[in-house]
């Protein structure tokens, strides 16, 4: 069900809105459906959610080196932090429950409360550095368990607050803001913390003010991300409401299934699991690549900073490709498979050419900065804005499944690839081109699996006729 309560309790049959409600309403009271302007700024509410998740989840990657010398991390500390984000997953379909049962309000109050424990965790000052890194650990392990919400409620958020011809573009907006999080961590990481490496722009003394000055540095940017966040949930506590008073299109009024009859009938369908390891093992594998980036590049002697540009770019380029590919999909629908297939052609091509070129003495192909940064940002281009495209044609294709419900099964699946791949990270962390390998493979397997998905449109179906 998609409402509670309210103006919509005497129309339930068994908990659900009934078809008559749902005809005459639409017609009735707001003709092919009702929007409010309140609707943008909670999106932007969410959005800022999503982006201080992903900034929170992804600040140890782009500074390892850094805090390897001032907290005294091994590289599978490292690589434990970035695991953090799909451990906490593993509760994901509770948090879909509560999506489903409660609303948005309580599910991104709950979210926004995990990650300010999770930030101030991260900012206690203890001198001890077992401590202090036990500490840190299980601040990045809260602010995982607040990644199903902003990777999943996003088409939950967009069908419940906007028309049809806004959903596609709301559920990128919504979606990308995590990954632009992450992005500005490539970017603030590297410019406010100095690199041990000789790339910081600051004279030090000596070693141990050295160390001194950059652990002063990341316990400054810390405290910013807590604020940060802290302020987000003060405003999500003041003004973030569950559902509009009337709902802006019929598919969202509509009768959806059962919690437990969503799952069988998601994984009784062959079309669905098809597109969802389609979405799962390309973005799985891309996320834990994109998290220890820096850790990549350094054998191919990548600078922190210029790993921190490259990562900053292939993210920011993909979220603005997948808005704007967001907005063509609610102009011209029927289109997602298309696009798709365009999508993860590139970036099949632009993980082939990153992974030859990493190996010079075999390819002899030029190791530059220019075609690191080229080929890591188009690949980042491709994969990230496919992300909300995704999202669409998953709900298109099992409704009247839930929207929650539906992306939490995909996400978790993805974060299971990623889990999966930096487990084996953190064993095999001398030598690792293994890793840059996965990444043109995943990107074929996808690009198979969705030449031989068969589309449909279900909810878009239902809007079209009912309103009409």
């Amino acid at each position: 069900p998609h409402g509670e309560g309210g103006s919509r309790a005497g129309a339930r049959v068994n908990g659900t809105p009934g078809l008559g409600w749902v005809l005459g309403r639409s017609h009735r009271r707001f003709g092919q459906g009702r929007v409010y302007g309140r609707r943008w700024l909670v999106l932007l509410l969410f959005s800022l959610l999503g982006f201080a998740q992903g900034l929170v989840w992804n600040t140890w990657g782009p500074i390892q080196n850094s805090a390897r010398r001032a907290f005294g991390f091994g590289g599978w500390d490292i690589a434990l932090l970035v695991f953090w984000g799909p451990i906490g997953f593993l509760p994901c379909f509770a948090f879909m429950w509560l999506l489903d049962k409660k609303g948005l309000r309580v599910t991104v109050l709950l979210t926004s409360f995990l990650m300010v424990l999770g930030a101030g965790l991260r900012c206690i000052p203890v001198s001890d550095l077992t401590i202090r890194k036990r500490l840190i650990h299980g601040g990045q392990l809260l602010n995982g368990l607040a990644g199903p919400t902003v990777m999943n409620a996003a088409p939950f958020l967009s069908t419940t607050w906007f028309s049809p011809d806004e959903r596609a573009t709301a559920t990128a907006i919504a979606s990308m803001l995590s990954y632009l999080g992450a992005a500005c961590a490539f970017l603030v990481g590297p410019l406010v913390v100095p690199s041990p490496n000789g790339t910081s722009h600051l004279p030090l003394a000596s070693s141990e003010s050295s160390t001194e000055h950059i652990k002063d540095r990341i316990e400054a940017v810390l405290y910013a991300e807590f604020g940060m966040v802290s302020l987000i949930f003060s405003a999500a506590l003041a003004y973030f409401p569950s559902r509009p008073p009337f709902p802006p299109s019929v598919a969202a009024a509509s009768q959806r299934l059962s919690y437990r009859r969503s799952f069988c009938r998601l994984l009784s369908n062959f079309r669905f699991l098809m597109i969802a390891l389609a979405y799962a093992i390309p973005l799985g594998v891309f996320s834990g690549w994109s998290g220890v980036l820096d850790l990549i590049l350094t054998p191919v002697h990548v600078s922190q900073v210029d790993a921190g540009w490259i990562g900053f770019w292939s993210i920011v380029g993909g979220c603005v490709v997948g808005i704007a590919m967001a907005r063509f999909a609610d102009f011209i629908r029927g289109m997602l498979k298309l696009i798709l297939l365009l999508l993860l052609s590139g970036a099949t091509l632009a993980s082939t050419w990153f992974t030859l070129t990493c190996l010079t003495s075999v390819t002899h192909l030029p190791l530059t900065t220019a075609t690191l940064y080229t080929s890591c940002i188009l690949l980042g281009v491709f994969l990230n804005s496919s992300i909300p495209i995704f999202f669409e044609l998953f709900v298109e294709t099992v409704y009247p499944v839930p929207e929650g419900i539906t992306c939490g099964v995909v996400t978790f699946l993805s974060n299971v690839f990623m889990g999966v791949l930096l487990f084996f990270l953190t064993f095999y962390h001398t030598e690792i081109s293994w890793f840059n390998w996965c990444l043109p493979g995943s990107c074929l397997l996808s690009l198979l699996l969705i030449l031989c998905f068969r589309e449909s449109y279900d909810r878009l179906y239902l809007d079209v006729v009912v309103s009409v």
